[in-house]
């Protein structure tokens, strides 16, 4: 992983981290998800049936708690506006997979969206990457990715994906 920025709370690089953890187990080729950060004092205060199954580190540490009827939708922006959450969700996160094409191709691509996908889609240097990014209440975000041809890496960083961590404060506001 990248250097963090000292600024953005230990607990949200870890919950991203572990949220990406759970949904690699299920392999590549999975539907964007949604998932609620709850800080995990509070989470096992109000439900301590729960207390088995979570890890208490930090004080201010996070669990993710999965939004099962989450669909992203044609557009992922579109969706993310219509969603609030309410004052016990400390930030939020999602985790999606995304194609793109490496820098030196990004002139190529076509400014119809459409056409865009089909061209990514398509294209021989196409690149696969799973993104995790999340945001907090007091604006903190991060993200991180992980690409389908280099497993073993886990990149991120506070602007790694930045108009969609902001996009995700914005539902938390």
């Amino acid at each position: 992983m990248s250097e963090q920025d000292h600024s953005v709370p230990d607990a949200l690089v870890a919950a991203l981290a572990d949220i990406e953890r759970h949904v690699s187990r299920s392999g590549w080729d999975q539907p964007a998800r949604l998932f609620a950060l709850v800080r995990t004092d509070e989470l096992i205060r109000n439900e301590p049936s729960l207390a088995e199954h979570l890890s208490v580190g930090a004080p201010d540490g996070l669990s993710s708690v999965e939004q099962e009827d989450f669909h992203a939708g044609e557009r992922l922006d579109q969706t993310l506006a219509g969603i609030a959450w309410p004052a016990s969700v400390a930030g939020c996160a999602i985790a999606f997979e995304h194609a793109t094409v490496p820098p030196e191709y990004e002139h190529e691509l076509p400014q119809d969206p459409h056409e865009a996908s089909l061209f990514v889609a398509r294209h021989p240097h196409r690149v696969d990457i799973r993104l995790v990014a999340g945001a907090l209440r007091d604006g903190s975000q991060y993200g991180l990715g992980r690409v389908v041809s280099n497993p073993d890496d886990l990149v991120g960083g506070p602007e790694f994906v930045p108009a969609l961590t902001k996009a995700l404060w914005e539902t938390l506001r």
